[in-house]
């Protein structure tokens, strides 16, 4: 065989996730592929949800686990849940697997014959039938984030973390990710999101979700109040992100900072507002963060005030007070044009 040239980029991505996670305070664990139909209900999938389209295997190991998962967590919490009855007082878990969707009962392989070479419309009736088959990264977490000590107890895992944690992973292979609130079993439906990415055509794709699980789900499986969890298509996320990440100059200026609280509809994901910031302030903003999200009746109903944290440099000189004003209007205008925010009083 001739030499190789080291580890693919894909290699390289994915042990770089796992030891996001690893430094995190994570530990990897195995799980079999292999799961029950009551799985899905314990999950809360909906009747027409897609991951009940598991491949269903003719011989399996066990006959009450005929099913191939579809989901990563749908094999996880079952480890949460075997490690808390061995003992354990909280769990922080992770698996970097593989999930497979059926593409339907219909889709079956032809035999070729053995007397010759299978043609290659046979070969490709047999890859079309083949399960749709992805690489997921999924963590689950709950109870104390630490041991305890004389200082005073630990913080729990909480949703907020399970973000936290996919961004590491994403950061890891070069990646950044955009989060949406949003309704997914099996998580709670206020404090769970899906994670997008943006992909090279400027379109932004679903490559999983993460946030606090489902009360319901956190019994069934004997979970600590308030366990989060997250699953991400780790291929998807390797394969949109890029292949080099540009060095950034260190900046030799001093930073300018300053502060904006924006009156948007509920529904305006707070994405749109930061970009709005990005695009009205321009070369300037050098980081956009987001620090604080308010409803209430001084805001109105249906209403709900973004509060982001923005860093200004420029990379020619020191900014003046001029230019950090003129920055503030273009921004409050981008925003105002852009998803018909206000600044807040």
């Amino acid at each position: 065989a001739p030499g190789g040239r080291g580890l693919t980029r894909a290699q390289r991505a994915r042990r770089d996730a796992n030891r996001a996670l690893a430094e995190a305070g994570l530990v990897e664990v195995p799980s079999y592929p292999f799961v029950g139909e009551s799985i899905f209900d314990a999950l809360r999938y909906a009747a027409d949800d897609s991951r009940r389209d598991a491949v269903r295997l003719l011989n399996p190991l066990a006959d009450d686990e005929p099913l191939m998962r579809s989901s990563l967590l749908q094999t996880l919490l079952p480890v949460a849940r075997r490690n808390l009855g061995r003992g354990e007082e909280s769990v922080a878990i992770f698996q970097l697997g593989t999930a497979s969707l059926s593409r339907g009962e219909g889709a079956r392989a032809p035999v070729p014959a053995p007397a010759q070479r299978p043609t290659d419309a046979e070969l490709d009736e047999v890859l079309a039938a083949l399960p749709l088959q992805t690489r997921s990264l999924a963590a689950v977490i709950g109870g104390a984030s630490g041991p305890g000590s004389w200082q005073g107890e630990v913080a729990p895992w909480g949703w907020a973390d399970a973000f936290d944690l996919a961004r590491r992973a994403a950061a890891a292979v070069g990646a950044r990710l955009e989060v949406r609130q949003v309704e997914q079993a099996p998580f709670h439906p206020g404090r769970a999101g899906e994670l997008r990415i943006f992909t090279a055509d400027g379109t932004s794709t679903v490559i999983g979700h993460a946030g606090e699980l489902h009360p319901a789900v956190v019994k069934e499986f004997d979970l600590p109040a308030r366990t989060s969890a997250l699953e991400l298509d780790l291929e998807a996320l390797i394969a949109a992100a890029p292949a080099v990440v540009v060095a950034e100059p260190v900046p030799t200026y001093p930073v300018a900072k300053e502060d904006f609280a924006f009156v948007v509809d509920q529904d305006v994901p707070s994405s749109a507002v930061e970009a709005a910031i990005v695009v009205g302030i321009g070369d300037l903003a050098e980081d956009v963060h987001l620090f604080d999200v308010f409803t209430g009746a001084q805001i109105g109903e249906g209403k709900k005030s973004l509060a982001f944290a923005v860093r200004l440099r420029s990379t020619e000189g020191t900014l003046t007070a001029e230019q950090i004003g003129e920055a503030r209007t273009r921004c409050i205008a981008a925003v105002d044009s852009a998803v018909g925010g206000g600044l807040r009083a």
